[in-house]
């Protein structure tokens, strides 16, 4: 069953606001921040957003001659390390809601003369204009916890996998450590903001970051939900102690 129903409310943080509203205040939330949005992800994970990500780049196995989407693309990191192995025979769709996002990835990538294989795609996770079966890998990396309906969007990338094709979930998650799920909250509500107010100028943007964060389903809840979906052979990686998690499955 999806996770919200027409015309109700769905959760933005720790708001409770109509399902239509959320993707206009994830949207302004993004929008705001896009040009400071690897400054601040490099401030708030002290660089350690970019092992996360070299995880996944490397989880993923992508091979050349493959299709790869990354969603929530953001600024590119993900695309540019897929654009390298696919080749010249392989595409990599950058993907994502944000037109302001898309435009910062697009602008760092073309700065970098990384051009070549990589085409720009502004969708909506819940409903993806492409053709079923029609992708080899999907990555998402921080992106599904701003998706109003988690249960549509990956149903709809479960749709655009070719049989055996991958889908690889990177997002923040449960600590394991009880103790430090309690130091990882003080940071989170405590220093997050102010990095936000004085970085980024939006400390209201971070606020959300870590309400969004709490109101992200856990790791077995996502794995369940994955498997619900339709994904066969669904496995966990807690990273960082299970402040960010990877969950990967595949369509059979």
């Amino acid at each position: 069953m999806s996770e919200r129903e027409p015309g109700g409310t769905t959760h933005f943080g720790y708001q409770e606001v109509p399902t239509g509203e959320k993707a206009r205040r994830v949207g302004a939330v993004f929008t705001s921040v896009a040009r400071n949005y690897d400054v601040m992800n490099d401030l708030m994970s002290m660089g350690v957003h970019r092992v996360w990500k070299r995880f996944a780049i490397d989880l993923a196995d992508v091979r050349p001659g493959e299709t790869v989407l990354d969603l929530a693309g953001g600024t590119g990191d993900l695309a540019r390390a897929f654009a390298a192995r696919v080749g010249d025979d392989g595409r990599v769709l950058l993907g994502d809601i944000n037109a302001a996002m898309l435009v910062e990835g697009r602008r760092r990538l073309e700065d970098d003369g990384v051009v070549s294989g990589i085409d720009y795609l502004q969708a909506n996770a819940e409903c993806l204009p492409l053709a079923p079966g029609s992708v080899d890998c999907i990555t998402m990396a921080f992106g599904l916890r701003n998706v109003t309906d988690k249960d549509a969007a990956l149903a709809s990338m479960y749709r655009c996998l070719k049989p055996g094709g991958r889908l690889l979930v990177l997002e923040f998650s449960k600590p394991v450590n009880p103790a430090f799920s309690r130091a990882y909250d003080t940071y989170s509500f405590s220093v997050l903001p102010l990095l936000g107010r004085f970085v980024a100028r939006d400390e209201a943007a971070y606020r959300y970051l870590a309400e969004s964060i709490r109101r992200h389903p856990d790791q077995d809840t996502l794995k369940g939900m994955m498997e619900g979906a339709g994904f066969a052979r669904v496995q966990v990686y807690n990273l960082t102690g299970g402040v960010v998690a990877l969950h990967r499955g595949y369509r059979l």
